[in-house]
């Protein structure tokens, strides 16, 4: 019996960030704020969980219980010391507390992105079971997030540093755009008004 592609994905959650522009006194965490009657993070949480069959999250040291509650919903949570160093940090972090389970791909999502619509997931998860390097969504030309990245880009990923993220890469490779009517890849959580309208 052959084993799914999709079997080989792993998704990463990304919820280390600070959120200092939600709260620059930091005595609130965007990530537990309510949203729907859940924490942003947890939704972010379940509609990546519905996508891919395992979900590594990062989470930054004294993460106020981010990690506790993604822990209960079955996300394998893990802690970037270097969290605050920026976003490849806690990437390269999660990428490595993925390699052993050999994943072929990563769906690389944002814990304080709960608008993403799950048809979105599903569509980067055949672009990346299907063979792309790299899979991002695309709305009027722009694109957004979650992307995807190919195991083929393992070692460019594990060489990220800095806060730019993965940005480097989609500027350097070629990508696989994925066109997709939901405005949910550009909203994420900044500030407290984002919590509104959605």
């Amino acid at each position: 019996m052959s084993v799914s592609p999709v079997a080989h994905l792993a998704g990463i959650l990304l919820a280390a960030g600070r959120g200092r522009r939600f709260d620059p006194a930091g005595q609130r965490n965007k990530l537990l704020q309510p949203l729907d009657g859940e924490p942003v993070v947890v939704a972010s949480a379940r509609k990546l969980l519905a996508a891919v069959p395992r979900v590594v999250a990062v989470v930054p040291p004294l993460d106020a219980g981010v990690g506790e509650r993604l822990a209960a919903l079955g996300c394998d949570v893990t802690v970037c010391p270097d969290a605050d160093s920026g976003m490849a940090a806690s990437l390269t972090h999660a990428i490595r507390h993925s390699l052993p389970s050999s994943p072929q791909a990563w769906l690389v999502a944002l814990g304080d992105m709960p608008y993403v619509d799950p048809s979105t997931l599903h569509c980067l998860v055949n672009a990346l079971a299907g063979g792309a390097g790299i899979a991002a969504p695309v709305l009027e030309g722009r694109r957004g997030n979650p992307v995807g990245f190919g195991v083929v880009h393992l070692d460019a990923l594990l060489a990220l540093s800095g806060d730019e993220g993965a940005r480097r890469l989609l500027r350097t490779f070629p990508v696989t755009e994925i066109p997709v009517d939901d405005p949910g890849i550009f909203r994420d959580i900044d500030l407290p008004g984002d919590l509104m309208g959605a």
